[in-house]
């Protein structure tokens, strides 16, 4: 995973979206949980989550504009902040259209 801004591999932007993501949290039980994207790529999300995940952990996205889902892994967790967790998710695969937006950024393509 890129390490700076410069080496990212898709522009990051800041996007509020609706999305619903599930999982199994670290209780070993499964959820189910709407929240909404703090910025997004072509290669993933950083969102806010009141469930508690792992890195490396797999998580189903569900875009609840455009009805998509996919799979991605948790590859960032923050710390907890009013009840919400900052976590970064990669897709598994570059999902541009994932996001359905009109004019995505150049690098998307």
């Amino acid at each position: 995973m890129p390490t700076a801004i410069a080496e990212r591999r898709s522009q990051r932007i800041p996007l509020d979206a609706p999305l619903v993501i599930k999982g199994r949290g670290e209780s070993g039980k499964d959820f189910r949980e709407e929240t909404f994207t703090l910025s997004a790529s072509a290669h993933g999300v950083l969102l806010a989550l009141k469930n508690n995940v792992s890195l490396g952990q797999k998580v189903r996205l569900l875009n609840q504009r455009n009805w998509d889902e996919l799979e991605g892994k948790v590859v960032y967790v923050g710390l907890p902040n009013a009840g919400l967790t900052r976590v970064g998710i990669e897709f598994e695969h570059p999902a541009p259209d994932f996001w359905s937006l009109a004019v995505p950024p150049v690098d998307w393509a």
